[in-house]
């Protein structure tokens, strides 16, 4: 009798385990409902990357202030996303980067746009198109990679009015 107690308490603790990870997983993920299945998986994609720098930093690979630093920048991407998903009401979101001030050189080279000078839609080097600031612990410029038929396009305008 004893030891028929001890495995029903063995198999609860098991059970229990095994079920409190799932619900958990399913109650983060009930605000990402109202989101079709394209917005829903990138949204989980940056719920992976931030499991993924976490794992980093408490394994010690990388230091606190890129962290913090990564970890702003996935929640600003997230804001983004969920801003977009939002105000569009379409599942589709354009490639999104986010990039601190001092960060602008990666996506633009030398020299790079002054932040404050840029404004809400405008497109830079006809790739990008500046959507706007999210501040997330610093602050972040987000932008939309123009797809190759924009860029496209917007080449073929700007070498048209350079031919007359």
């Amino acid at each position: 009798m004893a030891a028929l107690k001890r495995r029903s308490f063995a198999f609860l603790i098991v059970a229990l385990c095994v079920v409190t990870p799932v619900r958990a997983t399913q109650v983060g993920s009930s605000s990402d409902d109202e989101f079709g299945p394209v917005v829903r998986a990138y949204l989980g994609y940056l719920r992976n990357e931030q499991e993924v720098v976490d794992d980093r930093v408490s394994r010690r690979e990388v230091s606190g202030t890129y962290y913090r630093h990564n970890s702003n920048r996935i929640k600003a991407l997230r804001q983004m996303a969920i801003r977009l998903a939002r105000e569009t009401h379409n599942d589709y979101l354009p490639e999104l980067e986010a990039v601190s001030a001092p960060e602008m050189r990666t996506l633009f080279g030398s020299p790079p746009p002054e932040a404050a000078r840029l404004k809400a839609g405008e497109v830079l080097k006809n790739t990008f198109r500046f959507l706007g600031v999210v501040r997330a612990g610093e602050t972040f410029y987000l932008f939309a990679r123009l797809d190759p038929y924009e860029q496209a396009e917007l080449t073929e305008k700007s070498s048209a009015i350079r031919r007359p």
